[in-house]
């Protein structure tokens, strides 16, 4: 199975999972700092103080993703770091080590996918009320400026946002991120300056030159139960509609107004229904709409869901009331996700079906229970996952999907959210406590797939 020629290949990963040096050169609090040192909201009371200490260790970093022979690598920039307070002048220090690790990639013959924008909040910006609050996207916008002046010149490809419906419904819906509020109200706006802010910027970034530009989502096929392990299946009336109106709240709420720009009734009708639609205002959507390059596709596991009659509305779904959210009947990951390979094609086929843009795998991977062996790590249920889906993922390519490239998440343990560091997703591993790496099996498999461009 060969991917077609140019085909891109590399890792992602994100500043506050990895970075650590939270307080150094000038880098502002941000929401994942307040929300990681208040006491329960974090698996083991961890904290992204330290993490893997790239923002020490990065020339290392890149040297193994050349012996890993990663084309590309996917990272996120600090906005704390850049702004401390969110908005006014950089902080020339904080830009200097994207300036440094910039130039460290390109001389290791690796490209650079700068993402401007994956959760980490500058605290000072959610003290004026966040993402909930229109200035936000303002204050994006000119952050992002800013970025692509210093940078622009030696990067090409930018991504706006990651995966705004988790920075939205898990920060301000169901409060399992940061900055833990559950206020479905707050979450819908969340959501709509998340969006205005990826146009503003993608104009201002657009303007200033930037070649390629990309939104960078967490899709995935929503199912009724029967359709995981049967894609033939033919749901009754009421699961379709469940299932309908959950791709709605997922996917169309963010790339039917960045590409078409409008708005799924559904999205429409779950505001009414919580604070209303006031917030967005006429012209937002023409805002909004600005011409990208590709979508970025976060690819971990199927939604399924079916319909319940009397359910309500789930905190990090305005507007699910009467679906019931289901398990899949699948192999689980150690996160207890569903590991459905074939979910991808699904997607990435749907995806090109109704946007017609080019797509990239941004992120896909696994967190399984990895143990060091005599300094290795034989990670088969890693290599398992990630040679599932990249078969799926040439299917999908063989059936029409014009995708561009595939960046697994992620090149290193690291900070997993709400979830500490109980959680390992990288193909290296890393010792906490020394900082050690060791590349796993996974790593080695995944140098190969790329040497051959395929499985």
């Amino acid at each position: 199975m060969i991917f077609p020629e140019n085909f891109v290949w590399g890792a992602a990963t994100a500043s506050y999972q990895i970075e650590g040096a939270v307080k150094e050169d000038g880098r502002g609090q941000s929401i994942w700092d307040t929300f990681s040192h208040t006491a329960g909201k974090v698996a083991g009371g961890d904290t992204g103080d330290v993490a893997c200490d790239h923002y020490h260790r990065y020339r290392d970093d890149v040297r193994l993703m050349r012996e890993l022979e990663l084309g590309a690598y996917r990272f996120s920039i600090s906005w704390p770091r850049v702004q401390p307070d969110g908005s006014g002048p950089v902080n020339p220090r904080g830009l200097a080590f994207y300036d440094r690790l910039v130039d460290e990639l390109l001389a290791a013959g690796i490209t650079p996918y700068v993402t401007l924008y994956h959760w980490d909040l500058p605290q000072a910006l959610e003290d004026a009320g966040g993402w909930a609050e229109r200035d936000t996207a303002y204050r994006f916008a000119e952050y992002a400026e800013a970025v692509h002046a210093a940078l622009g010149d030696r990067v090409r490809d930018w991504a706006t946002l990651n995966e705004p419906w988790v920075a939205a419904y898990l920060g301000y819906g169901s409060g399992v991120h940061a900055p833990g509020r559950r206020d479905p109200a707050a979450a819908l706006r969340a959501a709509h300056h998340l969006l205005l802010g990826h146009g503003l910027a993608a104009r201002r970034l657009r303007d200033a030159g930037a070649q390629s530009l990309m939104l960078v989502v967490n899709s995935a096929p929503v199912l009724t139960p029967a359709q995981v392990n049967d894609p033939s299946a033919v749901p009754g009336a009421a699961d379709a509609a469940a299932a309908h109106r959950v791709h709605a709240l997922l996917t169309r709420q963010f790339l039917d107004p960045a590409v078409h720009g409008t708005y799924p009734e559904e999205v429409l009708e779950a505001a009414e229904r919580n604070g209303g639609a006031a917030h967005i205002l006429d012209g937002d959507l023409e805002l909004i709409n600005a011409p990208i390059d590709l979508i970025g596709v976060n690819y971990y596991n199927p939604c399924v869901v079916e319909a319940g009659p009397g359910e309500p509305a789930d905190a990090a779904w305005p507007g699910s009331e009467d679906v019931r959210f289901r398990a899949a009947d699948a192999p689980t990951t150690a996160m207890g996700w569903p590991i459905v390979p074939d979910g991808l094609s699904r997607l990435l086929l749907r995806l090109s079906e109704d946007y017609r843009l080019p797509l990239m795998v941004t992120e896909n991977g696994a967190a399984f229970d990895d143990v060091v062996e005599d300094g290795h790590v034989h990670d088969d249920d890693r290599v398992s996952y990630l040679e599932g889906h990249l078969r799926e993922a040439c299917r999908a390519v063989e059936a029409g999907a014009d995708l561009r490239g595939y960046l697994v998440w992620s090149l290193l343990d690291n900070f997993e959210w709400a979830e500490g560091y109980r959680r390992r997703f990288g193909i290296v591993h890393v010792d906490y406590a020394t900082q050690a790496r060791v590349p796993k099996d996974s790593a080695l498999w995944y140098r190969d797939v790329i040497r051959r461009n395929g499985l």
